[in-house]
């Protein structure tokens, strides 16, 4: 927000237009205003909370012209509403605040008692208490009250600065006065923060995360002794709380009510906001979900300040070091979060990913989830990093530093190797040709003999290790009944990396599907490809096809298909053969005749010709002539 529009109200006589005057001129004005002040802007100052413009709105309290403060009541962000004696003060609660209610209007109000120079210094706070707290408690929307004198120039500054910090920094989102708590909205971002803020996740802030806490959020170091204060009061206001350890959850808590009891809400709106959060506690849109565009062709993967920060993060919480997150581990690192992402829920997440005999996922396996996800849904992972507290040593770069941007591969073509760590495969195949298994066994687990027929689209990731010693993750996917309209889907075919055609080798039938298959979709021939024969342990028959396997690629130009078991351990030289396959792809296309040549080759290999017997011409000449 950049403007904070006040809107100064009360019964007449009750010092509004002098209270302005003093604030505009600095000294009280004696003569009797008689009219209302135009409206003034102030521009913003040293001081000023968040640096906002400021326009305050004089008005009058006459029934005639009861429209215009209607309409300035609607336009504004705040209300100043002034009393000044006890008659002005039953009318605070008999009129004004359900005057309020009554338009709809939904702004803090700031409750200011002028003219307190009619009042001795003695009782002034046992007025201001008798006073104005049961009238806070009645209405919530009052943000605030103020014992004011424009004669005496008491206060005059502060009241419009409490005006705009009831704006910038509003307590109603915050703290519940009449149960006297912090808000759960407040509660759960502040459980947030501290959680992001206990690197260790012991359950408390030791001092080295309290100072790192403090400079994160106030740009500024914690002295000793301001350590030992918090410490102490929190103490005090928490007896059961120890802070031997440092600052636990409770009274981190407790802190931050401390502060909004005190009037201090300021203090936890900076907190909030370092964080991220809008005033309305959730999470900046822009946080969450920053400009990341992928360019056609081209794929995103995590850099490794990403897979640094996955790493770490998997690290700490195996707190039991078996290797594996368990469900209490995983429940505890999403606990900042709205949860596990929707597509890893809706793909039955860890089961896509290589996971321990006792079913946990794996920090390979965890590595590989977020490597697919960053492939497949790079905003996913974008607003992930964001919930999880991803950061960088750079204040201005944003979650997008965790990933990179492949280069486009259009021309699948040329030969050589794509810029990819991470690939994409589609195993099709009929039904019962054993594509299941396949990535059953690519996550190292037991083959299963009983047939399980895929309805939905199933994946499965992990890395493999490429000749020369290279690392990369293969992405299985298995269409299920959702196949044909993949297939007809243009981008899902552009995202694919390579086709893994995969028949049943001791079923008649199977290869003939792979035929039908492209052709009736004739774009298939675009991507690469590599045919794969599988249960070949088992006995082989002869395919009901106008051509066998063998003789239908020879005719590509293509490799005869593999043959393989997953029953067999040499089962991960597929893997190999396809992640090879998919990140050198000119080595995997159907080709049904030789290339064209290479024109621009052509052209200047006959112009070097052409230079050439020019040059030859020229020294014969020039010899010829020598002789002659």
């Amino acid at each position: 927000m950049s403007t904070v529009r006040i809107c100064v109200c009360g019964d007449e006589g009750t010092g509004k237009s002098s209270l302005i005057a003093s604030l505009v001129k600095g000294v009280f004005v004696a003569n009797k205003i008689q009219a209302v002040l135009p409206q003034v802007t102030i521009p913003p100052t040293t001081g000023t909370p968040e640096n906002v413009t400021t326009t305050i709105v004089d008005t009058s309290a006459r029934p005639q012209d009861r429209t215009t403060l209607r309409k300035e009541i609607r336009k504004s962000n705040v209300i100043l509403l002034v009393y000044s004696d006890h008659y002005s003060y039953e009318r605070v609660a008999l009129f004004w605040m359900p005057y309020f209610r009554s338009l709809g209007v939904n702004v803090p109000v700031v409750l200011c008692a002028n003219k307190s120079d009619l009042v001795s210094d003695g009782n002034a706070a046992q007025v201001a208490e008798e006073e104005m707290l049961p009238v806070m408690a009645e209405f919530r929307e009052i943000d605030s009250c103020i014992r004011t004198s424009a004669k005496e120039q008491k206060n005059v500054i502060e009241v419009f600065y409490l005006c705009q910090k009831a704006v910038t920094h509003p307590i109603a989102p915050l703290f519940d006065y009449k149960e006297g708590q912090l808000k759960p909205a407040c509660v759960d971002a502040l459980r947030r923060i501290f959680f992001l803020s206990d690197k260790d996740q012991d359950g408390c802030l030791n001092d080295q995360e309290m100072q790192d806490f403090q400079q994160k959020s106030f740009d500024k170091p914690l002295s000793q002794e301001d350590l030992d204060n918090i410490k102490l009061t929190v103490s005090k206001s928490v007896p059961s709380s120890s802070t031997d350890k440092g600052l636990d959850l409770r009274g981190f808590l407790q802190l931050n009510k401390l502060y909004a009891e005190k009037g201090r809400h300021e203090t936890i709106w900076i907190i909030l906001r370092k964080y991220h959060y809008t005033d309305s506690l959730s999470l900046e849109d822009s946080f969450l979900h920053p400009r990341f565009d992928v360019p056609d062709y081209a794929s995103a993967e995590l850099s490794p300040a990403g897979y640094r920060f996955f790493m770490d993060l998997f690290l700490t919480f195996d707190k039991d070091n078996d290797g594996g997150l368990n469900d209490r581990e995983l429940a505890a690192l999403f606990a900042p979060t709205p949860g596990l992402p929707h597509s890893w829920a809706e793909t039955s997440f860890p089961s896509t990913t290589v996971r321990n005999e006792a079913g946990h996922i794996t920090l390979q396996g965890w590595l590989a989830q977020w490597s697919m996800t960053t492939f497949l849904e790079p905003k996913t992972t974008l607003e992930y990093l964001a919930y999880l507290g991803f950061e960088t040593p750079n204040a201005r770069e944003t979650t997008t530093a965790a990933l990179k941007i492949t280069k486009p591969r259009k021309r699948r073509r040329r030969p050589g190797r794509v810029d990819r760590n991470v690939v994409l495969c589609y195993i099709l195949g009929s039904s019962g040709a054993g594509k299941s298994s396949l990535l059953d066994v690519f996550l190292n687990r037991p083959f299963d003999t009983l047939y399980h027929p895929t309805i939905k689209p199933r994946q499965a990731v992990n890395s493999v290790e490429l000749q020369g010693g290279k690392q990369c993750y293969l992405i299985l996917e298995e269409l299920g009944e959702l196949e044909p309209a993949i297939l007809e889907n243009q981008a899902k075919l552009d995202a694919c990396d390579l086709i893994c055609y995969a028949y049943d080798s001791s079923e008649p039938d199977s290869f003939s599907h792979i035929v039908e298959l492209r052709k009736r979709y004739p774009q298939l021939d675009e991507l690469p490809a590599v045919y794969t024969a599988l249960k070949a342990d088992r006995d082989k028959t002869t395919q009901r096809s106008e051509l066998q396997p063998d003789a239908y690629t020879a005719a590509l130009n293509m490799s005869a298909p593999l043959h393989v078991s997953v029953t067999w351990n040499s089962i991960s030289e597929l893997f190999v053969a396809l992640a090879e396959a998919a990140t050198n792809p000119s080595t995997a296309f159907p080709r049904s005749e030789e290339p064209p040549a290479d024109r621009a080759s052509l052209y200047m290999a006959l112009g070097a010709t052409a230079c050439a017997a020019l040059a030859a011409f020229m020294i014969w000449r020039r010899s010829t002539s020598n002789a002659a």
